[in-house]
């Protein structure tokens, strides 16, 4: 997989944006091309909330992953983009693990698609630490990320995994939705968690969802929106984590991350976790 990645980063497209990439953007990465720049400003002309929406979800995820550490949860399937460059040295993901679980060594697995994404992390993560893998792997292809080596042997399932997918923009096939939730409440043991952000267009005013509409077709098409009440029908049958399905700023706010909870519509994002039955 990764002389794969080498020949994707080689054929890497950079006159077309990726949500990977612009989320790294409007966090102040350098994982990111002019598109994905390009695309954040014609977002913050057509509704001003790009930047802080993006790091407002970033520190939902911050958010999820502490309390899931500091429940005991020692391991993480981090499915999507869950390395933007622009956080800060010892804030990713993994730090934010490390410092949460009291006296243990969590184990993180990133999966990830975009190439840039994919090198970036590789040089700079996995040299240092080893607690974190990376995967090449892409959301719509469920069963190859659980099949894959490094993700059945580093991460112990018959032990708890809390899941996340922060990708879930890419899969606009509702029935395949449904089967890659279904897909891992088989794989993952009792105990384990399911972490789920999804774009919505619930507090777009009407004035401005044609613009946006059109800037989504131009810039990402095929990215998928959902009404909170399709991300309800997705997440049936799991145990939601106190407060449930909200914006991203309304999960858990401490004094870490609390962005955007003076308008957490702006965030433009749902957010749950749940425990997987």
């Amino acid at each position: 997989m990764r002389q794969r990645a080498i020949r994707n980063l080689a054929k890497l497209e950079m006159t077309q944006a990726s949500a990977t990439r612009i989320l790294d953007a409007a966090a102040g990465g350098k994982n990111n091309f002019v598109a994905d720049r390009d695309a954040v400003r014609r977002y913050d002309l057509a509704a001003p909330i790009t930047t802080n929406a993006a790091r407002a979800v970033l520190h939902h995820v911050r958010r999820v992953v502490r309390w899931l550490a500091a429940e005991g949860v020692e391991q993480f399937a981090v499915v999507g983009s869950g390395v933007p460059s622009g956080l800060p040295a010892g804030r990713q993901l993994h730090d934010v693990a490390r410092d949460a679980l009291a006296g243990g060594r969590p184990r993180v697995v990133y999966v990830e698609n975009d190439p840039m994404v994919l090198a970036g992390a590789r040089a700079t993560i996995e040299p240092v630490t080893d607690l974190v893998r990376v995967v090449e792997g892409d959301v719509r292809d469920i069963d190859e990320i659980l099949d894959d080596r490094v993700m059945r042997t580093f991460l112990d399932w018959d032990r708890p995994v809390a899941v996340l997918l922060l990708s879930t923009h890419s899969l606009n096939d509702e029935e395949y939705f449904h089967y890659v939730i279904k897909r891992l409440r088989q794989a993952v043991a009792e105990g384990s968690y399911l972490s789920l952000l999804q774009t919505t267009f619930d507090a777009v005013p009407p004035e401005l969802l044609p613009a946006i509409h059109d800037l989504l077709a131009m810039t990402l098409p095929g990215h998928a929106i959902r009404s909170r009440e399709e991300v309800a029908a997705l997440l049936d049958g799991l145990v939601l984590v106190d407060p449930g399905l909200v914006w991203v700023p309304e999960w858990r706010p401490d004094g870490h991350d609390a962005a955007g909870l003076d308008d957490p519509g702006a965030s433009g994002t749902y957010g749950a976790l749940a425990r997987i039955p």
